[in-house]
């Protein structure tokens, strides 16, 4: 698998999230916005690091990639429960959320 693939992929989520919140209330931008978009940033950085990482190490990483990749998916559920943004933006952001988890099982 191509690193840098999934590395795109999370940046093009990250930059989603950044979009979805200049639209939410003040409120919910700087706590459930601001959450969503630091373990997105958070799942770029530890991508980047599982890379460079020593094989014995990768494990590890990607285990709290993992990890933070279903915390993600659970906040953007509450996005929609909530009816903080569009469906639409949401479902298309779903669908990166799903294949980067496609690729991460694949690494």
């Amino acid at each position: 698998m191509d690193i840098y693939q999934i590395v795109n992929k999370s940046y093009e989520v990250y930059k989603s999230f950044i979009v979805l919140n200049e639209k939410l209330s003040k409120k919910m931008r700087y706590s459930l916005g601001t959450s969503i978009e630091n373990n997105s940033l958070e799942l770029m950085e530890l991508f980047i690091i599982a890379k460079n990482a020593p094989k014995p190490l990768k494990a590890g990483y990607l285990i709290k990639a993992s990890s933070l990749l279903e915390v993600i998916v659970l906040k953007l559920r509450l996005f929609l429960d909530l009816r903080l943004a569009n469906e639409t933006n949401i479902f298309k952001i779903q669908e990166n959320l799903a294949e980067i988890g496609r690729m991460l099982g694949g690494w």
